[in-house]
């Protein structure tokens, strides 16, 4: 697979297109526009830059830009990793251990005892000297009151997820690494690609059609169809593929490609 750099400096120079005509047209400064070409991601701003810059000079000279970012993300783009916090031991653990205190001892015990006991002596006198005369009041039952029971709040069903609706539109690009013979018929019947020699490095268009039908010459181009990249299958001979929204591209028969393009 080409590099992305090179991608955009072979397709530059072929269209012959001066680095200035580039700077004034996408607004990005020249020392940007190099540094693509040239893949030295550390010279830019920062990866959201590297991708805003990939993405307006990919659509400046017709390519596939959501290609090209999907290939630096997968080759120079890393998961960022989080700081682990360093382990705090507990605070018990930080504090001194205080030395054990001291109980009192023999003596001091026999005095807090003798005054604990003379304490509750009094106690005792003075509360039946005080209600000695007196009558004990007459407990009056008072009602508890009752609790009502609130309502159990009912929960409402959660609706299940609807799925993503299906495309409805294929999408189609081809890229030759070397001279291939290239035919591509879309869902009309009508030959976008009307049986032309790609040369190497060259691309159709960014193609848009409920489906397509192809026939290849040969293996030597790269096969971008809804917004991935598949491997053409190398046999030696012409090969053709059915190409539909959101599914993978079908390879065709012989008597189904022959004669796509006349």
């Amino acid at each position: 697979m080409p590099e992305i750099g090179e991608t955009l400096r072979e397709t530059r120079m072929r269209r012959r297109i001066d680095m200035t005509e580039v700077e004034a047209a996408t607004k990005i400064r020249a020392k940007y526009l190099r540094a693509l070409e040239n893949e030295e991601w550390d010279l830019l701003p920062g990866p959201t830059f590297v991708k805003t810059f990939l993405r307006t000079y990919a659509e400046y000279l017709d390519l596939d830009p959501r290609l090209l970012v999907e290939e630096y993300r997968q080759r120079y783009e890393r998961p960022s990793t989080q700081d682990l916090r360093p382990f705090k031991p507990g605070a018990a653990a930080q504090r001194r251990r205080r030395p054990p205190r001291r109980g009192p001892s023999g003596p001091a015990l026999v005095v807090v005892f003798g005054i604990v006991v003379l304490l509750g002596v009094l106690y005792l006198i003075g509360t039946k000297w005080g209600n000695g005369d007196k009558e004990a009041p007459v407990a009056q039952n008072t009602p508890t009151p009752t609790r009502t029971a609130s309502p159990t709040p009912t929960r409402t069903p959660k609706r299940a997820a609807s799925k993503p609706p299906a495309p409805k539109v294929a999408s189609l690009k081809l890229t030759a690494r070397q001279l291939v013979y290239v035919c591509v018929v879309d869902a009309r019947g009508k030959a976008v690609v009307n049986g032309v020699n790609l040369q190497p490095g060259a691309s159709t268009k960014t193609l848009r059609s409920k489906s397509f039908k192809m026939n290849l010459g040969n293996a030597n181009v790269r096969l971008s169809a809804n917004g991935k990249t598949y491997a053409v299958q190398d046999t030696g001979n012409p090969i053709g593929y059915d190409v539909k929204p959101g599914k993978k591209p079908v390879k065709l028969s012989e008597s189904a490609r022959v004669g796509l393009c006349r």
